[in-house]
């Protein structure tokens, strides 16, 4: 008995019902975003489309709030911080629920076969330009972080993030 073409015939018939890394997400209301992506464009979250910012020293206004107790913030930085945020949170909510509907037409012209090469390019350009405005608002924002922080805040700031003392007395302004 040959066990070699057993063994191959049982390796198809495994590979044929394992699971892609997309079984499931057929169910979703808009098949690219996840609910969490959903409530957190709603929400105005950044989703990481900040991080060249973050992982380079330049602190994000929702982070520090979160830190503020132990950054040791003053009034005054807490109040510059807070209207930070606010503004941040009301450019990129709109963004955000842009893209969530972009997304969804996107989804509905396949769902529905009615996509072609020119709604498609429509799509996904008018996607990346949203996509592009979102990130930027949240790259904006962490930019002006930076100026309201003692170097000393900064210096915390990362060790509280886990960074260590990578970004020791940079201010960016």
């Amino acid at each position: 008995m040959k066990i070699w073409p057993l063994i191959a015939s049982l390796a198809l018939v495994t590979s044929v019902h394992a699971q892609t890394p997309y079984a499931g997400m057929q169910s979703r209301s808009i098949k690219a975003l996840s609910e969490q992506q959903v409530a957190d464009l709603n929400a105005g979250r950044g989703m990481g489309l900040a991080l060249a910012a973050e992982l380079n020293g330049y602190p994000g206004p929702s982070h520090v709030l979160e830190l503020a107790d132990k950054l040791e913030l003053s009034v005054d930085q807490r109040a510059d911080m807070q209207r930070l945020f606010d503004a941040m949170k009301a450019e990129a909510m709109p963004l955000g629920a842009r893209l969530i509907e972009q997304e969804a037409e996107l989804d509905r012209q396949f769902a529905a076969r009615t996509v072609t090469s020119e709604s498609l390019k429509a799509s996904t350009a008018a996607l990346a330009a949203t996509q592009g405005m979102l990130r930027e608002t949240h790259l904006k924002y962490h930019l002006s972080t930076g100026s309201i922080l003692t170097p000393a805040q900064m210096t915390k700031y990362a060790e509280l993030r886990g960074y260590g003392g990578g970004h020791k007395g940079h201010r960016h302004h």
